[in-house]
């Protein structure tokens, strides 16, 4: 009998044994690995925003996320029940995180993985290696638990602003998870990111086994980026424009910086700004490009495209007589010029000069023989310079502004519509409008990355950019001498930017502005742009300032002198000679009591 019972013990286990090592070893060998083998992600590099001259305005650095395995930390393995608070305790001063939290999480039930921390420096990582050593070594030596088997890291880059808040807007930032959240880091996220990679290899009680190898699929970098923007006049425009806000007490002001004639993006500069270096503080409203993405009202900065259309179509010349009275009734409106006057007797020249809102709407309407047909000249010349349509610059978040169609315009919009009011735009497209003109008349889309470098380290460049013919080039010429005297002439309205030795060509504005809060008008839109040097156009400057509350509002007087500094800035960083010939000197009023030449075209 005992040997009949022997023989049957001893036949199950064979029966055991040949289940578990040959009719089902693949299935145990397979729960084994669940906890033998471990898969971790490693993170690609992301890659580097760059000015155009190579300086870092967003990198990449070395970091660490700091894992845990609650399976390491439970009472069978450490022997002691509170590992988990223990642990927590040590890490939280050296991840700088909460330690009841960081208990909870090392106490999951069911959990194989959890992240205690993103993005540590390695000096972090280096302090908790030290503590996984002596708790190892104690353990060990049978003196304690090894409280600190459980915990990991993993490779993962930090992203980092060198310049801080230096082009933020432009630039962007990243959120927790690492991805693109605003700006280029957004807009080309996809490039910037590359392609993660993943290792394989197994571990035992928290640690590698080195004889049992490892699979590993290598991560692929991200490209790096190169701007248009020239870091030093991104400074010069960041400054002038944050300190002119403050002086304002502004809501808000941006200046753009563009190379007139390739139409690349050289300074893109918004107050106020933010950090991304440090985001617990920003703004929200803040966090994204003014510049491109608010719409607002023009204003007077507009009748450049309206004088552009006149002299364009040879509806008039700068010498045409324009009779401006004080006031001038229109569909159930009256309309005034910024200053109270009595009836001006001033050239097509003079209205650009002195800004009449008046001057505009009477020239405008000289554009058709119907006001139907003048809106639609208007209209179509209007499209031709961007207006109502994206820039092609493709920036997250871009307004393309708003241009109802001419027979679209209400009573009112059909006058002031070729003043600045009733349409809206975004700065960058204001801008493109004066390279427009300075580039001889061609517009050429705005660009803002020079080109791409990819983890084989070849330089793509970008696309050369779209260019439009949207007036003749005498006409460009003609509109570059009306320009002139705003900023020239003792009568013009841009006396605040002139440069010394430089012909500067620009236009001021001051518009009534709609509160995004409440839809209604309040407050004012100032502004002030142009290019320089007039006679060989080099770089075109706009600067907007939005509800100045405190001092003047006028675009000339406190957008004037922004547009002054930053143009006078890069003029010197670029080294673009002084101008050669003096200005041409256009007549800005008439005699009444002289009669008009006969060849000249009448707009009253």
């Amino acid at each position: 009998m005992v040997t009949v019972a022997l023989t049957l013990v001893m036949a199950a286990f064979v029966v055991r044994l040949l289940q578990v090592q040959a009719v089902d070893a693949s299935a145990y060998a397979a729960k084994a690995a669940v906890n033998r083998w471990v898969t971790h992600e490693v993170t690609a590099d992301r890659g580097t925003i760059t000015d155009r001259s190579g300086v870092d305005l967003a990198s990449t650095v070395d970091a660490f996320d700091i894992t845990a395995d609650p399976y390491l930390f439970t009472a069978d393995q450490t022997k002691i029940k509170d590992a988990p608070q223990q642990a927590a305790q040590l890490l939280a001063p050296i991840v700088g995180g909460d330690a009841t939290k960081i208990a909870q999480q090392l106490a999951t039930p069911g959990s194989r993985y959890q992240i205690i921390a993103r993005q540590q420096s390695p000096q972090a990582w280096n302090q908790i290696q030290d503590l996984k050593t002596a708790f190892a070594t104690k353990a060990a030596d049978g003196d304690g638990a090894d409280i600190m088997a459980g915990i990991f890291s993993e490779p993962h880059s930090k992203r980092v602003y060198p310049a801080d808040d230096l082009a933020a807007g432009v630039v962007g930032f990243v959120n927790s998870e690492g991805q693109g959240a605003g700006g280029v880091e957004s807009m080309l996220n996809k490039e910037l990111s590359g392609t993660n990679g993943k290792i394989r290899y197994a571990q035992s009680n928290g640690r590698q086994v080195p004889t049992a190898g490892s699979q590993e699929q290598p991560a692929v970098p991200g490209s790096d980026v190169e701007l248009t923007l020239d870091r030093d006049i991104q400074w010069a425009a960041q400054s002038a424009i944050t300190d002119q806000v403050n002086k304002s007490k502004a809501d808000g002001g941006y200046v753009i910086v563009q190379d007139s004639k390739t139409g690349e993006v050289l300074a893109m500069a918004d107050a106020p700004g933010f950090n991304p270096n440090d985001l617990s503080d920003a703004d929200s409203s803040a966090l994204g490009n003014a510049a491109v993405q608010d719409a607002y009202e023009p204003g007077s900065v507009s009748k450049l495209m309206s004088m552009a259309a006149i002299i364009d179509t040879g509806t008039a010349t700068p010498t045409t007589r324009v009779t401006v009275p004080g006031t001038l009734p229109r569909a159930d409106r009256v309309f005034h010029d910024d200053v109270d006057h009595g009836t001006w007797y001033l050239t097509l020249n003079g209205v650009l000069a002195k800004s009449s809102n008046i001057g505009t709407i009477l020239a405008s309407q000289q554009l058709g023989s119907t006001q139907a047909q003048a809106n639609q000249v208007l209209y179509s010349y209007l499209k031709k310079f961007g207006i109502g349509d994206p820039t092609g610059m493709g920036f997250p978040g871009e307004t393309p502004g708003i241009l109802a169609k001419p027979q679209d315009w209400n009573a009112s919009q059909q006058y002031t519509i070729p003043f600045g009011q009733g349409l809206s735009v975004n700065a960058l497209q204001a801008t493109s409008v004066y390279s427009t003109i300075a580039n001889g008349g061609v517009r050429v889309e705005p660009s803002l990355i020079r080109g791409i470098t990819g983890p084989d380290g070849q330089f793509v460049p970008s696309d050369p950019p779209t260019k439009t013919r949207v007036v003749s080039e005498q006409s460009a010429k003609t509109l570059t001498s009306m320009l002139e005297s705003v900023v020239g002439s003792e009568d013009g309205t841009g006396i605040n930017a002139r440069i010394d030795g430089y012909r500067v060509a620009g236009k001021t504005g001051t518009a009534n502005r709609v509160d995004p809060k409440t839809g209604t008008y309040k407050g004012y839109t100032s502004s002030f742009l142009g290019f320089a040097p007039a006679d060989n156009p080099r770089v075109t400057v706009s600067c907007v300032i939005q509800n100045p509350t405190k001092g003047s509002y006028f675009g000339g007087t406190i957008c004037g002198p922004v547009f002054k500094q930053v143009m006078e800035f890069a003029l010197k960083s670029l080294g673009v000679p002084p101008s050669g010939d003096p200005a041409p000197q256009l007549p800005t009023t008439f005699d009444p009591d002289q009669p008009p030449p006969a060849t000249t075209p009448k707009a009253q």
